[in-house]
């Protein structure tokens, strides 16, 4: 019993660096050097915003502690958490879901890079998480509406995290509108080298938050023997590692075919792209059908992220064509290449012992995983709709055109991330506190 927290500890740390810094790092490269701090930033206060409402309100109403809300809407954390008449797991258990809800919100930011007010930024993440984020997440994992009338296999987070982020950064795209200049000048990544180093600390990250799945249930007292234990971590990581590694493939394949180039960012891309398409898939396939996965998720969603241009949405960093598309691949698929002689088979997660279609099943599991997919959609689609045009018509979503061509960092932290200028003169202070302190000594 003792290996299971101690690998929840370690797997909740390695989620907790997937967003800070490793999703800040691979966000950040991509972006516009006069917006990269910003980007960055909007990773950061994700984690810090969502993990202090989780503890308030998210944890009870996600439903991990015996039902939606615990029968109330804000539970009282003072009481909830203190140690009298509470298991020390459930620490651990609230501590990894906390990570989890963090890195679904801060990938919406993705999407609307460059041109948002990190203010109006941190009012939507509560609001959003609140009104989409748990309700999700209780009815896919937590024994909600959804679980008890079309269970579906999700086993890190297929639906509750890259479908309900990617349809988020698809709303928040389309209601804030494109940056200025999309289409008609370049906007490349300012440093592909944080890029990868990010995707790099992401695949790290990421076996914690699939592997790390398994110990979940021992919180709830569905401890499994050490063999389950081993066979299961042992598939989940195989897996993981083997359709990221066929998704990245997949992407350069289709680069140099497309284009005529395969790029490191096309490299970087497709590794998540993989990452994200295994994710509810993990437990439920083979090794076959991790590759099938992997394969499938790369190549479209190389496509999926051309399309941006030619349907003129600006989506600044492939939220998505990566997370959107990535996250439907790998739910649906399980209805495909899905097998009960996988860990989640044997542990009877399958709705009715049932196959994928390609290992002799009906349309039983596929109709379960549409399911899920589509309530994700239509709820958070719907939910993030009236949020995003809420905070557009009172606070406002965006800063000054003229802010935003001269940079975003600037206008927003009165800092730029590199000093580019002369050493001389105020020209080349990197932030507000720099230049006043220079100004204060020239005084005196």
């Amino acid at each position: 019993m003792d290996g299971y927290y101690a690998w929840m500890i370690v797997a909740t740390a390695l989620v907790l660096m997937m967003t800070t810094p490793a999703l800040a790092l691979f966000y950040g490269g991509m972006s516009r050097s006069k917006s990269v701090l910003n980007m960055m930033m909007m990773s950061y206060v994700s984690l810090a915003v969502v993990g202090i409402v989780f503890v308030l309100w998210g944890w009870s109403m996600g439903g991990w502690d015996n039902g939606f809300g615990n029968g109330k809407l804000i539970s009282n954390p003072f009481t909830q958490w203190g140690l009298e008449g509470v298991s020390w797991s459930w620490y651990i258990a609230m501590a990894f879901q906390l990570t989890f809800a963090a890195i679904t919100a801060a990938l919406i930011s993705g999407a609307i890079a460059d041109r948002v007010k990190l203010s109006s930024w941190m009012v939507f993440l509560p609001i959003w998480v609140t009104l989409c984020y748990f309700p999700v997440a209780h009815n896919v994992w937590a024994g909600g509406w959804l679980a008890t009338k079309l269970p579906a296999i999700d086993y890190a987070g297929g639906t509750v995290v890259h479908i309900n982020a990617g349809i988020a950064g698809l709303v928040l795209a389309l209601v804030i509108g494109r940056r200025v200049g999309f289409m008609k000048e370049p906007m490349k990544p300012h440093n592909l080298t944080l890029t990868m180093i990010g995707a790099g600390l992401l695949w790290f990250g990421w076996y914690g938050f699939n592997v790390g799945s398994i110990v979940f249930s021992a919180a709830d007292g569905a401890e499994k023997d050490t063999t389950q234990f081993l066979t299961e971590t042992g598939v989940t990581f195989v897996n993981t590692t083997i359709a990221t590694m066929a998704a990245m493939l997949a992407w350069l394949l289709v680069e140099r075919i497309v284009h005529g180039k395969a790029t490191s960012l096309g490299a970087a891309s497709g590794i998540v792209a993989g990452l994200v398409a295994i994710t509810p898939a993990c437990g439920a396939v083979n090794t076959t059908g991790a590759l099938v996965v992997g394969v499938v998720a790369g190549a479209l969603c190389a496509v999926a992220v051309s399309l941006k241009f030619k349907l003129k949405m600006d989506d600044s960093l492939d939220v998505v064509g990566v997370h959107l598309v990535g996250g439907l691949v790998g739910t649906l698929l399980i209805g495909f290449v899905g097998t009960t002689a996988s860990p989640q088979g044997r542990d009877g997660f399958f709705p009715a012992g049932t196959n994928g279609l390609f290992y002799g099943g009906d349309l039983t599991l596929l109709g379960h995983q549409a399911g899920a997919a589509l309530f994700t959609i239509v709820w958070t689609g719907t939910l993030t709709t009236i949020i995003a045009l809420a905070i557009k018509y009172t606070i406002g979503w965006r800063i000054t055109e003229e802010e935003e061509v001269d940079g975003i960092d600037f206008a927003e932290h009165g800092e730029t991330a590199y000093d580019l200028a002369s050493s001389g003169g105020f020209g080349g202070g990197t932030s507000v506190l720099a230049k006043s302190a220079a100004k204060e000594g020239v005084n005196a």
